[in-house]
């Protein structure tokens, strides 16, 4: 024996597939690795709706959390709006406060500035120089209103009435007579012979001040001197401003010095407007207006500005006041005007007593004044122009 057929391994033959154990075998094999499969399928299936799970819950979180962050952000949005709109509220509350704030402040100036002109104005009235009245007239009604905090004062208006030419003004003694007269309105006056003239009458009509509203302030270079003695004008206004423009009796230099001769008082102005001041505030004042004399006595006191803020104004019949036009011009002015005042001066020609009679003949230009007399019956003077 050879030493190859010594060491030969017979080993048992694998099935055959195409055997009946090889089909077996490889059933079995194919079966088990189905069975895996199987098995990994459905662990991938498992796993996949874990996942699919697991992505729909993260969705419907995604979802809340963007539809919260969106109500978020609306909320913000409508927070920040109404913090816009609380803002301006206040910025435009704030505005109307400061501007409430400052007209308080200027009323308030204002009311300053008012309080201390009436102080300084009720210094003024309490010492204005004293003169004695007497009450003559007769009480009213209590002022009401805006009325109740002013000054009244009597006026007693004096108008100036333009004449037309060949024209002349008539008063009578009565109204009824001035009546009479306009009433006929045309009349006939003969002036000797047979010269005859006719003449119209007609009413006067003056426009008259019916309210007239001063507002007074102190004149800060002026003063107001009364109680002064009686001696030569033009010496008085001389020593007066000699004393008063002197610094060592607490005056200066004056620009104007003159009388008052309704009232025989003596406004003295100042250059500068410092001075009149300090002279009120002592108010009486040694003043040496004779070298024979001793010192004279003289009281000083504020002056007072007045400014018309309210003037009205209305139309009034004279009621005794005639005026006559369409005279013309044929003789002498003065013979004219004489048989004219004796024409309507008598009774049969519907006149009566004359109290004044003024004539413009053609070609002159001549005024007559109107002054209120008592009882508010009107007198007229002639004023050439």
């Amino acid at each position: 024996m050879s030493s190859d057929e010594d060491f030969s391994l017979v080993l048992d033959p694998q099935p055959s597939e195409h055997t009946l154990e090889g089909i077996k075998a490889l059933t079995l094999s194919y079966k088990q690795k189905y069975e895996q499969l199987l098995k990994e399928h459905q662990e991938l299936a498992t796993s996949r709706d874990d996942r699919r799970n697991l992505t729909e819950e993260f969705r419907q979180r995604t979802v809340k959390l963007t539809q919260s962050l969106m109500e978020d952000q609306q909320s913000y949005e409508e927070q920040t709006d109404n913090e816009k709109t609380q803002l301006s509220l206040l910025m435009q509350e704030e505005s109307e406060l400061m501007e409430e704030l400052q007209g308080v402040e200027a009323a308030l100036r204002e009311e300053e500035a008012k309080n201390s002109l009436l102080t300084e104005q009720m210094d003024v009235f309490a010492a204005v120089p004293e003169i004695t009245v007497v009450f003559t007239g007769s009480t009213g009604p209590p002022l009401q209103g805006a009325a109740a905090n002013t000054q009244p004062f009597e006026m007693k208006p004096r108008i100036v009435y333009p004449m037309e030419e060949g024209a002349a003004l008539i008063t009578f003694e009565e109204e009824v007579v001035a009546k009479n007269i306009l009433s006929m309105k045309k009349h006939q006056v003969n002036l000797g012979g047979e010269c005859r003239i006719t003449v119209e009458a007609r009413p006067v009509h003056l426009m008259m001040p019916s309210l007239v509203e001063i507002e007074s302030e102190v004149c800060h270079q002026r003063i107001l001197i009364s109680n002064l003695p009686k001696m030569d004008t033009d010496t008085l206004l001389n020593k007066l401003e000699i004393h008063f423009s002197k610094s060592k009796h607490g005056g200066g230099e004056v620009e104007e010095c003159e009388m008052l001769p309704d009232s025989g008082t003596v406004v003295l102005t100042f250059v500068g407007t410092n001075i009149a001041r300090g002279l009120t505030d002592t108010q009486h004042h040694e003043i040496k207006l004779h070298q024979k004399l001793k010192k004279h006595r003289v009281r000083v006191t504020p002056f007072l500005n007045g400014k018309i803020t309210n003037f009205e104004t209305k139309m009034k019949e004279c009621p005794r006041t005639v005026l006559l036009t369409g005279i013309p011009d044929i003789m002498e002015a003065e013979t004219l005007q004489d048989l004219l005042e004796i024409h309507f001066q008598k009774n049969s020609n519907g006149g009566g007593e004359v109290k004044t009679f003024l004539y413009n003949p053609l070609g002159q230009h001549t005024s007559a004044l109107f002054e209120v007399a008592s009882a508010d019956r009107e007198e007229e003077q002639d004023e050439d122009k």
